[in-house]
């Protein structure tokens, strides 16, 4: 069956081919009775070139570009961590922080080199996520979420993905990638962000099926 003719209501594409981004917003959504799909169910997609300077205007561009390809509500995250000692970087350059070829490793290596010197009091930092939801006919839904946090000396826990070994959430004592996926969703930037979004889900589902 080809995706684009599944009903409006019941399918949602979300914009990336992220797989711990896709397992996250997967469990965030589940019970919403949503059919949801990724980037590689629509191989003909090619990546999509993050162009924006800002976490909304990327997740916008993400989820629109999405939305006309494929005909159906599209979902995109837009995400990073913002550093106080750093003037907000590595912000949306997180994912390629390291350079061309980027990987996981590799920017948390960076960051911890470009952070050796700096003392705990000053490695203060946030996880920030925009999602937006887009749908073909037009209709639009923004909201932020942001997870307050410190950046840890050393990785911590296998967990989660991206920066997550060195964020620390400090009213728990324990790093993102400690934390069970459950308790992780209930206080990620990416689970605030989405829960804002669903609190005006019923409108922009009503706005998106005109």
């Amino acid at each position: 069956m080809n995706p684009a003719k599944e009903p409006l209501k019941k399918t949602l594409v979300l914009a990336t081919r992220n797989a711990g981004k896709i397992k996250e917003l997967e469990a965030l959504l589940a019970g919403y009775g949503l059919h949801v799909l990724g980037l590689g169910d629509f191989p003909d997609i090619g990546e999509i070139e993050e162009t924006g300077v800002t976490f909304a205007e990327n997740s916008l561009l993400k989820a629109r570009t999405v939305a006309q390809a494929t005909g159906l509500v599209a979902l995109a995250d837009d995400s990073g961590l913002v550093v106080d000692a750093l003037d907000g970087a590595p912000g949306v350059y997180s994912a390629r922080y390291s350079g061309e070829g980027a990987t996981d490793e590799r920017n948390n290596s960076k960051l911890l080199d470009v952070l050796k010197d700096v003392p705990e009091k000053d490695r203060g930092c946030r996880f920030v996520s925009v999602v937006a939801a887009v749908a073909p006919c037009g209709a639009e839904l923004v909201a932020e979420g942001r997870w307050e946090g410190r950046v840890l000396f050393a990785p911590r826990g296998n967990g989660g993905f991206g920066y997550d070994p060195l964020f620390l959430d400090l009213e728990l004592g324990k790093s993102a990638a400690e934390l069970a996926p459950a308790e992780k969703n209930a206080r990620s930037h990416r689970g605030r962000a989405l829960r804002a979004l669903l609190a005006d889900w019923p409108d922009f589902w009503a706005r998106a099926s005109r």
